[in-house]
Order: structure tokens, then C-alpha cells, then sequence
């Protein structure tokens, strides 16, 4: 199985940026990030396919970047300009079957 460790996550005011990142045990195809905030489904943010190509969610599109290095097996999401609604524990995985979760990385955005 398919192991994924997140970081890069913090606390920061509204408007700052962070960069987190997603280092997988083995090659990984089609990711994403998700983002699970308290009491609410873990929904998917931002994607990733094998080639590259990103998709966003309304919510962070013009904010958030994602990007990937396979040689590296790894996934990253650069966080602009934040809101206090992107609060959250974030996570990655492949969109579909996923593997066994990682433990996520906290973004807190508060003044």
C-alpha cells in the first residue's frame, strides 16, 4: 500500500500564504488535495493528473497552485492569499480509490 505523509502546514494570518506538501511511499497517478474542515465532509480542493494538467474548486481557484514532481513522488499545494475559511485539515490522495489516508497537515488562518 501506498503510503502519503502531508506537511507544510501552519497557522497564519488572513492574506498570507503556505506551501504544503505530500511525499508518497511509491509512484502516485491522478492526485489531489482535499480539505476537511470541523464538522464538515472532507472534500476535494484541487487535482492533479499524471501529465500535470490542475483542476480547482471554485473556492480557491486564482489562490491556490497545485503542482507535482514525479521524480520526487511528490504532490504540492501553494495556499495565496488565505481566508479564514480555509481553515482546515488538509489531505492528499489520488481522486479516486483512494489509498489509506495520511494524517493530514492543520491550516489554521485567523487575525
Amino acid at each position: 500500500q501506498v503510503q502519503l505523509v502531508e506537511s507544510g502546514g501552519g497557522s497564519v494570518q488572513p492574506g498570507g500564504s503556505l506551501r504544503l506538501s505530500c511525499v508518497a511511499s511509491a509512484s502516485i497517478s491522478f492526485m489531489g488535495w482535499y480539505y476537511e474542515a470541523s464538522g464538515q465532509q472532507r472534500e476535494l480542493v484541487a487535482s492533479i493528473s499524471s501529465g500535470g494538467i490542475p483542476n480547482y474548486a471554485d473556492s480557491v481557484k486564482g489562490r491556490f497552485t497545485i503542482s507535482r514532481d514525479n521524480a520526487k513522488n511528490t504532490v504540492y499545494l501553494q495556499m495565496n492569499s488565505l481566508k479564514p475559511e480555509d481553515t482546515a485539515v488538509y489531505f492528499c490522495n489520488r481522486v479516486n480509490l483512494w489509498y489509506p489516508w495520511g494524517q493530514g497537515t492543520q491550516v489554521t488562518v485567523s487575525s
